[in-house]
C-alpha cells in the first residue's frame, strides 16, 4: 500500500496518529525501529541542520532534498513542512510536484508572509485570506496522487487572534484542504479552545503540552513533537560538554555502539558484499 494510502487510513482510524520531529534520514529510521508509524520533516529542523535558525532562510530545493532522503530511508509515511509554499499560488503549485516527487504523503503550507519564521518565534506576519485560500486550490490541483495530504497551517492566532484564526481555517477547509493546522500554541487553555472552536475540523497540533493520550482525547487527528529535537540537541551538547571537561565520553551501554550502523542496513552490505564477490570474509563489527 502506498504511503500515502496508508496516512489516510491513518487519519481516519479515530485514534491520533503521533509523528516525532526528524531532522534527517537516520533520525527517521531511528523513529521508525522505535515503533513510531508516521515522522514528520521539521522545517526548523532542517535548517538548524544548515546553520541557519528558522526564519526563511532555506530554499525549496534544500527542503525537497531533506524530505528525498527521509521518505527514502523509511517505510512509514513522511509529513513534511513546505513553509508558505515558497512564493505564489504557482510556485505552491510546483511544491507539491516536487514533494510528491520526492515521497511524502503529507505536506503543510502556511499563511504566513515571506520570509516566513517558526511558529513559536516573535514577528510573525500573515497573508490576506484569500490569498492562501488560492494557494490551497493551486496545491490540490498540483497533486497527482489524490492520497496526498495537503494541510493548510494558519499562523494567524498570534498576530490576529483566535477569532481570525478560526475563520480562516474553515475558509481553508472550505477551499479543500484535508486539515488544518494552528501553529504557535503556547498554553493548555489555547488547545483547549482550539479543538473546542474548530470542533468538527480535522486537526493537527505541533507541541508537547500534554501527553499525547490527552491530545488524542481533544480529538486531534495529527501530532507532531518537536521536543524530539530539542532533546537531540542536550544529548550533543552534553556530549560535547562531557569531552571537553573529562576527556573522554562515558558510555554506559558501550555493547550497543554498532547498533546504528546495523540501523542503516550494515548487515545487509555484507550480505551483498558476499554474494556480489566484493569480499568473501567481511570484517564483523
Amino acid at each position: 500500500m502506498k504511503a500515502t494510502t496508508r496516512l489516510r487510513r491513518m487519519l481516519s482510524s479515530g485514534h491520533l496518529v503521533v509523528a516525532p520531529f526528524v531532522l534527517n534520514a537516520f533520525h527517521a529510521k531511528i523513529a521508525e525501529a522505535t515503533g513510531f508509524e508516521a515522522v514528520y520533516m521539521t522545517g526548523s529542523g532542517t535548517a538548524a541542520e544548515r546553520g541557519f535558525a528558522d526564519v526563511g532562510l532555506i530554499t525549496q530545493t534544500e527542503m525537497v532534498q531533506n524530505a528525498r532522503y527521509i521518505a527514502g530511508a523509511v517505510s512509514v509515511p513522511v509529513v513534511s513542512d513546505a513553509d508558505t509554499g515558497y512564493g505564489n499560488p504557482i510556485n505552491v503549485w510546483r511544491t507539491v510536484r516536487e514533494y510528491e516527487d520526492a515521497g511524502v504523503a503529507a505536506i503543510h503550507i502556511e499563511d504566513q508572509l515571506s520570509p516566513k519564521k517558526c511558529g513559536f518565534f516573535e514577528g510573525k506576519e500573515v497573508i490576506p485570506q484569500d490569498e492562501m485560500v488560492q494557494k490551497i486550490r493551486a496545491a490540490l490541483d498540483a497533486r497527482r496522487d489524490p492520497d496526498v495530504t495537503i494541510i493548510a497551517r494558519s499562523d494567524a492566532y498570534a498576530v490576529t487572534g483566535g477569532e481570525d484564526t478560526v475563520t480562516r481555517c474553515q475558509a481553508y477547509i472550505h477551499a479543500g484542504a484535508d486539515m488544518v493546522f494552528v501553529d504557535g500554541i503556547k498554553t493548555v487553555e489555547d488547545l483547549q479552545a482550539y479543538a473546542a472552536d474548530l470542533k468538527d475540523v480535522p486537526r493537527m497540533y505541533n507541541g508537547d503540552l500534554l501527553p499525547t493520550q490527552e491530545v488524542d482525547k481533544m480529538g486531534y487527528k495529527l501530532m507532531i513533537c518537536g521536543a524530539t529535537t530539542w532533546k537531540v540537541y542536550l544529548a550533543v551538547k552534553d556530549s560535547f560538554e562531557e569531552l571537553k571537561t573529562t576527556g573522554q565520553i562515558n558510555l554506559d551501554r558501550w555493547e550497543t555502539r554498532w547498533d546504528y550502523p546495523n540501523l542503516l542496513g550494515l548487515e545487509g552490505i555484507y550480505e551483498m558484499e558476499q554474494r556480489y564477490g566484493v569480499s568473501e570474509t567481511p570484517a564483523r563489527l
